[in-house]
């Protein structure tokens, strides 16, 4: 079929509008360059203000987006609820993460990490919004390469740099395999397309030893920005290593865009009778199965809170992919949870870094004997950790019983032992995570310490944030209904 020029210009311009939140990302990105090398200098956290006043800004646009279902750009671009959703959760974390930078380095010369957050919510956009391989793998290589930079920025350390080193190079082999599925997926179909009968033909035709290949190349790209195992191994010494801030964005806004195109692909895949679909399918279940429990188990071991909540983000990944298996039923369930986890995350990373500048450790054992100094903020965090558990009434048992409901309804209809399994699993890590969450509470409230020295707060303007946060977590899971009447809407 001939397509001119012509028709492929009005194509374009015909999709701008479905474009629009992610044009003004590009505005705001010029701008934040343009503000840190000629602005910076004379009006301190000028960059940051038009970092800030960007995201906002997108946020009104997607807003104006969640009435619309439409297809643009030939088919590669994809709006919808779960999409404009997701972009919305990003938006929100990513202003929330903009706020910590500003706050915790506003002495050093930051401008152009504004620009850098900004490159890496434009590629989750993408990563959202995505139906076309290549438009996916661009987005997942701009959260990376924009990753790499993030946590080598504030490098002071050999810790720090280190921990950048192993990140970028892990990174950069996770992409290359990741490419070379593509490429076999190419060829076996001919199609970019992971959502045009097409593509799916062909994978139904191609001998199966080389889509298996492909499919598991193509999952480890995925993988390394969800962090699930085996492509874990980076995450602990990266979460340590990188500043807290740059930790906080980590585990929370890249698992988005790369859970949401995971969930788009698992949905088209598996909905097909045909070997690829038992594959994408076992794959889901094993992932998430191992997750959880490399993660919670590792997770005991941790005398750092930053290393352990490195592993704890592991096993959440697993109950995340969980979710994942129970979305086509329950999208909601899916949204709530991914809502709750960056809540939680969030609110523990501030508490985290609020403690680090008061003692200037990241150590378990400096919490001892501090419950008494600091009552408020170590009952919010404990509040926090309730809710990583999965205990009542906090946000996170709700999304847990959700999740949980689903998968048990799916395991009635299908009646498989596996998916029975990934119950069980799901119930005992979450009862293994009681075990190194309540450490916190423990060291601060039971242990005491004849040295208690603490460092006075620069600001409790991101201490504030925290706690409303963690209000938010206790708010949603005493009124599940206030969100998920919003989502279905």
């Amino acid at each position: 079929m001939n397509v001119s020029i012509t028709d492929i210009l009005d194509q374009i311009i015909a999709s701008l509008p479905l474009f629009r939140p992610e044009l003004l990302l590009i505005v705001g990105f010029i701008a934040s360059i343009c503000s840190a090398l000629f602005v910076e200098k004379r009006l301190k956290n000028f960059t940051s203000g038009v970092y800030l006043s960007t995201i906002v800004l997108s946020i009104y646009f997607l807003c104006a987006q969640l009435t619309t279902s439409a297809t643009g750009f030939s088919g590669m671009w994809i709006v919808d609820k779960l999409s404009t959703y997701a972009r919305l959760i990003i938006a929100f974390a990513a202003a929330i993460i903009g706020l910590f930078i500003q706050q915790r380095h506003k002495q050093d010369n930051n401008g152009d990490v504004y620009s850098v957050l900004l490159a890496a919510i434009l590629g989750m956009n993408v990563l959202c919004n995505s139906s076309n391989w290549m438009l996916a793998f661009i987005g997942i290589e701009m959260v990376s390469i924009a990753s790499y930079v993030l946590v080598g920025y504030f490098s002071k350390q050999k810790k720090q740099a280190e921990a950048a080193m192993k990140y970028a190079l892990f990174g950069s082999v996770c992409a290359a395999i990741m490419l070379y599925g593509l490429s076999l997926i190419y060829g076996l179909t001919g199609s970019l397309d992971f959502q045009s009968p097409q593509q799916l033909q062909g994978l139904m035709v191609a001998p199966e030893p080389i889509v298996t290949i492909a499919l598991l190349f193509v999952f480890v790209g995925i993988g390394f920005k969800l962090s699930f195992v085996p492509f874990h191994v980076w995450s602990p010494d990266v979460y340590e290593g990188a500043p807290t801030a740059i930790t906080a964005f980590l585990s929370t806004i890249p698992k988005i865009g790369a859970l949401i195109l995971f969930t788009r692909l698992y949905t088209v895949w598996s909905s097909t009778a045909f070997y690829f679909s038992d594959l994408t399918s076992g794959f889901l279940l094993f992932v998430s199965i191992a997750s959880m429990l490399v993660g919670n188990l590792a997770a005991l071991r941790q005398k750092d809170i930053k290393r352990l909540m490195a592993y704890s983000s592991i096993g959440h990944t697993g109950f995340l992919l969980m979710a994942v298996f129970a979305y086509q039923d329950a999208f909601q369930y899916l949204l709530f949870y991914i809502v709750a986890y960056v809540l939680m995350n969030l609110a523990t990373f501030i508490f985290i870094d609020a403690l680090e500048e008061r003692t200037g450790s990241t150590a378990l054992s400096s919490y001892a004997g501090l419950g008494r100094k600091m009552p408020v903020l170590f009952t919010a965090f404990t509040l926090v950790a309730v809710s990583l558990i999965g205990l009542p009434p906090t946000m996170g048992f709700m999304g847990k019983l959700m999740i949980f409901s689903a998968v048990f309804d799916t395991y009635q209809m299908a009646d498989e032992g596996i998916v029975l399994l990934l119950l069980v699993v799901g119930a005992l890590t979450a009862v293994i995570s009681l075990f190194y969450y309540f450490r916190i509470p423990f060291y601060a409230f039971l242990r005491n310490t004849e040295s208690l020295q603490i460092g006075v707060a620069k600001s409790q303007i991101l201490l504030w944030v925290g706690y409303l946060l963690t209000a938010f977590v206790i708010l949603l899971g005493l009124f599940p209904g206030l969100l998920l009447n919003l989502i279905t809407a």
